[in-house]
């Protein structure tokens, strides 16, 4: 059975008449933090929705940019990937990821995948204190919250008017108004643009164009977002020369075609 907690939430969230979904499942779950990302796009890349605290956002950012960790395996294998203590992780499990996460402070994961069988729309992200294991309290609430927001979203709930279910929907389903709204402004867009641009390029497949922005970020340092931005401004460009995959302009953009395009 789901805490008093949780059932308020779950209430207050079909009501529409939750300012921060985030801070209040966090609270309701007893979590360090909480994020809830959707896959959209034909890579179906995680697009955050809404987060608390910062720390949440850094932590999917990360797990973006390396492509690894307990989301990417949530929703790879369509069940929860529950690691409360970080530490007591395998090293090869998530190599990049790990000492990334440490270095960022944090401690456990565990991770929900949204969808039925083989159709996957999101994924729930909390993050724990890494100090004690997720009670059987706190899995059946965030089970219950990942069921409402799967049925939520597969029955394309978007409060339009259309009777309560929205496009798809029966009208019986949770209704969550705005608080599964898609952003007006993708934080991915660029990524999906520069990933064209790099196939492209190297006149490779659009999945091994995202695995070479990841490499190319990972091995700087920087947020997959802030390569792709380059990409897209034309100061990166990737070749296929093995020993020098891409040419970095820094002094400015750099425009391959001479600036006609």
């Amino acid at each position: 059975m789901i805490s008093d907690g949780m059932a308020e939430v779950l209430r207050l969230l079909r009501l529409g008449e939750v300012g921060d979904p985030a801070r209040a499942c966090a609270r309701a779950l007893g979590a360090e933090g909480v994020a809830l990302s959707l896959l959209l796009g034909a890579e179906r890349t995680a697009e955050p929705l809404w987060y608390h605290p910062d720390l949440s956002a850094r932590f999917e950012e990360l797990q973006f940019t390396l492509g690894e960790g307990p989301g990417p395996d949530a929703v790879s294998t369509g069940s929860p990937v529950l690691e409360p203590d970080l530490e007591r992780v395998r090293p090869e499990r998530w190599p990049a990821l790990l000492p990334a996460a440490r270095d960022l402070g944090v401690h456990g994961v565990c991770c929900f995948p949204l969808g039925v069988g083989a159709i996957r729309v999101g994924v729930l992200t909390l993050l724990c204190d890494g100090e004690r294991r997720l009670s059987r309290q706190q899995y059946t609430d965030a089970a219950a919250l990942t069921a409402t927001l799967t049925g939520a979203l597969l029955n394309g709930d978007r409060r339009d008017g259309g009777g309560g279910g929205g496009e798809g929907g029966d009208g019986n389903g949770p209704e969550l108004g705005t608080a599964l709204e898609p952003p007006s402004a993708l934080s991915r867009a660029v990524v999906h643009q520069a990933t064209g641009m790099v196939s492209a390029q190297l006149d490779v497949s659009i999945q091994e164009a995202l695995l070479r922005l990841r490499a190319h970020a990972y091995g700087s340092e920087r947020p997959l977002g802030e390569i792709a931005a380059d990409v897209v401004a034309r100061r990166l460009r990737f070749n296929d020369d093995f020993d020098d995959d891409f040419d970095d302009d820094v002094s400015g953009p750099y425009s391959p075609d001479g600036g006609k395009g």
